[in-house]
């Protein structure tokens, strides 16, 4: 994704802020941005992290999911939600929101990995879709509202992202990019299949206990 215009000011703030918490140093910045010439596209760059006041990220999810009236389609490579985001996408679920969520079946954090499963066992009573992504390991971090806002960022739907790691996240609000985002989402769907419902209690007894040990460990995943 890339971002012209003003917005960019957005995104050199967040970096000029995480640089000055790590070093306590102010480094010289150009903060006169070059005019987005060849659209008019809204976005908010959203920044989030452990020295922010709010839990950002995690209202950001929870505000994303609770605004859908249609669909909410999120892919992440981790799914270690906090409860709010669980309830949020349970409510979603509710309204009749077609909700989707991608992750990868190839894991690269095995503790992450089978924490994921109790999560994804914990909405099994839903209509909400989990999707495995085939076609190698995902590490894309997108959320699609309806038919007009995107969020393309850095942020995990795990504990770490949401209070623990400095994220940046673009938001945008506009038609023509949230159609590219659901092409680029339907095509990742086409190369997943959906989790089965008691998928999780089909798996090996050994796995079942890993993947509840794992999920103690969820505050810090």
């Amino acid at each position: 994704m890339r971002i012209v215009g003003p917005a960019v000011i957005g995104a050199q703030l967040s970096f000029l802020e995480d640089w000055y918490w790590a070093t306590r140093q102010t480094p010289r910045l150009d903060w006169l941005p070059d005019p987005a010439l060849e659209t008019d596209r809204k976005a908010l760059v959203i920044p989030t992290g452990p020295a922010d006041v709010r839990e950002t990220a995690s209202l950001l999810f929870v505000q994303a999911i609770s605004a859908a009236t249609e669909r909410v389609w999120i892919a992440s490579p981790y799914f270690v939600p906090d409860e709010a985001v669980l309830k949020a996408l349970e409510l979603a679920d509710l309204r009749g929101v077609d909700v989707r969520v991608l992750i990868p079946d190839e894991p690269d954090h095995m503790l992450v990995y089978l924490a994921a499963f109790t999560f994804v066992d914990e909405l099994a009573h839903t209509d909400i879709g989990f999707y495995r992504y085939t076609g190698g390991f995902l590490h894309q971090k997108v959320v699609l509202v309806d038919d007009h806002i995107a969020v393309v960022g850095t942020a995990n739907l795990d504990n770490r992202s949401l209070r623990l790691n400095f994220e940046v996240s673009a938001l945008a609000v506009d038609p023509e990019f949230a159609s590219e985002v659901a092409s680029m989402l339907e095509a990742d769907f086409a190369r997943s299949r959906r989790m089965r419902d008691g998928e999780f209690g089909e798996k090996p007894r050994w796995l079942q206990f890993a993947a509840r040990a794992a999920r103690l460990t969820a505050p810090i995943l």
